[in-house]
């Protein structure tokens, strides 16, 4: 397996979250435009509102999906939705990845012959806020799925929203934009942002590929509902823990329960909800020593 280097993907390091692998640039210059506009009383304003560009997605010579995205890590982000549909194998030989920005085309290419052509007629759209596809039959591949059964101790927990609420990002620039974080016990390590959170599980999923990460200690903070679509992904991922300040599915949580996978939700402050996995909490951590979730600066519609 390549590594990101080896491929030419660039990782973004900010200076200023030292803790955090790759953290969200809200200052780059492509992922937001400024819109004008004028206010309940009448008077201008300007905002800066989210990009969305189209990216067309391949594997080998065969188009797969057109996603809309904002345009960030289109590498991470063709690897892991390739790596979550089931197309690319764990051990895939991946020999080469060429991201072309004028004609927003990505190519995975693979020494091994693939035709995909039956899968991508079966597929199903699905809850995500830009409108996730899932082709083939959404449970296959979950069959041979065994997650490990990870402990987690609830100070994690409190430190991963304290941080990651107070973690500069587009979502408190602009808004209209969900986040996913990989996390390891109480440190975020990469924090993706895009308009699905498809799109940003599948980008902490292309990085973990090249990077050759293992799933086996780590958990997946999101900012988006706990949907089947989003239990699905992180098992197919390998990761045991999915925690989110939002809330629940009931199909979700049923297929959480079936795999092993630990589900947190409506996290904010000292509060959260566990609805599978509750034997693999270690209640570390005084609720009442917990300091409230304050209000935070984002747009209205972001989550």
């Amino acid at each position: 397996m390549r590594n990101a280097n080896q491929w030419g993907i660039q990782l973004a390091r900010d200076t200023d979250v030292t803790e955090y692998l790759i953290a969200p640039d809200p200052a780059a210059v492509r992922l937001t435009r400024a819109v004008h506009g004028v206010d309940h009383e009448g008077r201008e304003t300007t905002l800066n509102v989210v990009e969305e560009r189209p990216l067309t997605i391949f594997l080998n010579a065969q188009e797969i999906v057109t996603a809309m995205t904002i345009g960030d890590y289109p590498e991470y982000l063709a690897l892991g939705f390739l790596r979550n549909q089931g197309m690319l194998r764990p051990d895939e030989d991946i020999t080469r990845v060429d991201y072309d920005e004028e004609l927003e085309t990505v190519v995975v290419r693979t020494a091994r012959a693939t035709d995909y052509e039956d899968k991508m007629r079966r597929k199903t759209r699905t809850s995500g806020c830009a409108v996730g596809t899932v082709f083939g039959d959404m449970m296959e591949g979950l069959d041979g799925v065994v997650l490990p059964q990870t402990a987690v101790r609830t100070s994690w927990l409190y430190a991963l929203s304290a941080k990651i609420n107070r973690t500069p990002s587009l979502y408190l620039e602009a808004g209209a934009i969900h986040g996913t974080v990989l996390c390891q016990e109480d440190k975020p390590l990469v924090y993706m942002e895009d308009v699905g959170r498809h799109n940003a599980v599948d980008k902490i999923a292309g990085w973990m590929l090249s990077e050759g990460i293992s799933a086996e200690s780590k958990v997946l903070y999101t900012t988006g509902r706990l949907t089947s679509e989003m239990v699905i992904k992180t098992a197919m991922m390998g990761i045991p823990v999915l925690a989110s300040r939002s809330g629940f599915t009931a199909w979700g949580v049923e297929i959480a329960q079936q795999l092993g996978l630990t589900l947190i939700g409506r996290m904010k402050g000292k509060r959260f909800v566990c609805l599978s996995g509750e034997d693999r909490l270690i209640r570390d951590a005084d609720p009442a020593l917990v300091a409230d979730d304050p209000k935070r600066s984002g747009r209205k519609g972001a989550v």
